[in-house]
């Protein structure tokens, strides 16, 4: 009987390695899977390249994981926004490094990675310094540049629902990064707040099959369920 459900944080960090590219889900606080980042954080994993929209907030969750200096390396879209400053004291120290990727590329790149497509071309950045050192070709009288897919050893995400199947619905604004996340890694942990039965779930608003979810784990909070 397939059950993709844990029982622990442990059982879901299981096999994070040091030196591993995390993909972690959210647009800021929403759809952010703060279980799974404290998780992360309890698991000692370290050396680690994290791919986000952005790079924390405060002295919690993904900006707590910079400050223990887990991490080497963060790409992302807005490495400043209001209580960045964890990341703003490590890069002025040099103790971290960045790539910024416009919100749009970011996103192209991790559908991309899903879907075994190695790299496309973008006129995003294009006579900017983001595409300095990356190929560019004119394409019916436009320049544009190649960006190359983003995948990642393991995918953190927030689902709203979840069968044992690892079948997945995200609520409103909460799916945003985390469905192509979830099929541009090799292992993807989700953290849902519900659990409904297999078959509960209508076909036509699985965001993400079960195919692409390794491991849930039930984080219950929030709204009741609607």
């Amino acid at each position: 009987m397939i059950d993709k459900f844990v029982r622990s944080m442990a059982d879901a960090m299981e096999g994070i390695a040091d030196g591993s590219t995390v993909l972690v889900g959210g647009f800021g606080s929403v759809g952010q899977p703060d279980a799974l980042i404290d998780g992360l954080i309890e698991s000692g994993a370290k050396d680690l390249t994290i791919v986000a929209n952005n790079a924390g907030a405060g002295r919690v969750g993904l900006a707590k994981l910079l400050e223990l200096r887990r991490v080497r390396r963060i790409i992302c879209s807005f490495p400043r926004s209001a209580g960045s400053v964890v990341f703003e004291e490590l890069y002025a120290n040099g103790e971290i490094e960045l790539e910024i990727v416009p919100q749009g590329t970011l996103a192209e790149r991790l559908r991309a990675a899903g879907a075994g497509i190695p790299a496309f071309f973008t006129p995003t950045a294009a006579g900017t310094q983001l595409a300095e050192g990356k190929e560019t070709r004119v394409i019916d009288g436009r320049e544009y540049v190649l960006e190359k897919w983003l995948p990642g050893d393991v995918a953190l995400i927030e689902a709203w629902q979840a069968d044992r199947w690892g079948n997945l619905t995200y609520r409103s604004s909460g799916r945003n990064f985390n469905a192509v996340m979830a099929m541009a890694a090799t292992t993807t942990v989700a953290q849902t707040q519900h659990v409904v039965d297999l078959g509960a779930i209508d076909p036509e608003a699985v965001a993400t099959p079960g195919i692409f979810t390794s491991r849930v784990i039930h984080v219950p909070y929030g709204d009741p369920e609607i």
